[in-house]
């Protein structure tokens, strides 16, 4: 066995979470979040345009071009954003399983999505619906995670020493 590494999941001192600080859990953490964010957003993308008989294009992730209510394809656009943002909430709540750090992890996210996009295309997005489905989407994406975590962390725990016990 490799003692010479700490991994966070084999903790023997005996403690959850204790408060010091890991920055390989939080870099793995920031890197899976935001592959599986980009990953659900295709996939959910792909759904949509297959279901509306859309183009299917790239383009749809980092431009800003295609949100918007005035077409068909913006809506639908915005429609994958909202249901990534309820998928990234679950996968939120069981990568990093935190209340007080959904918040972070999901302005993370779209703020490394803000620069891939301003990466892209070589300026920053100006539109008005790239903003408010951004902003949107980092709210209801926070706001839902806090309450799968919160759920998750407001369970009792058993304290006996037997096999079981009932609650």
């Amino acid at each position: 066995m490799l003692h010479f590494m700490r991994y966070p999941w084999s903790n023997m001192a005996g403690q959850f979470r204790s408060f010091q600080w890991d920055p390989v859990l939080i870099i793995a953490q920031i890197v899976s979040m935001v592959s599986l964010w980009y990953f659900s957003l295709g996939i959910w993308i792909f759904i949509l345009d297959v279901i509306g008989k859309f183009d299917l294009s790239t383009d749809q992730i980092f431009t800003q071009s295609d949100l918007g209510l005035y077409e068909d394809s913006g809506r639908t656009n915005i429609i994958a954003y909202a249901l990534n943002s309820i998928t990234v909430s679950f996968l939120m709540w069981g990568i990093v399983g935190r209340t007080k750090q959904c918040l972070d992890f999901a302005a993370t996210i779209h703020m490394f999505h803000f620069f891939a996009c301003w990466y892209s295309y070589g300026y920053v997005p100006i539109t008005f619906w790239w903003w408010v489905t951004n902003v949107a989407c980092v709210a209801l994406t926070t706001v839902m995670a806090e309450y799968l975590c919160m759920q998750s962390e407001m369970k009792a725990i058993p304290v006996g020493m037997g096999p079981k016990v009932d609650l």
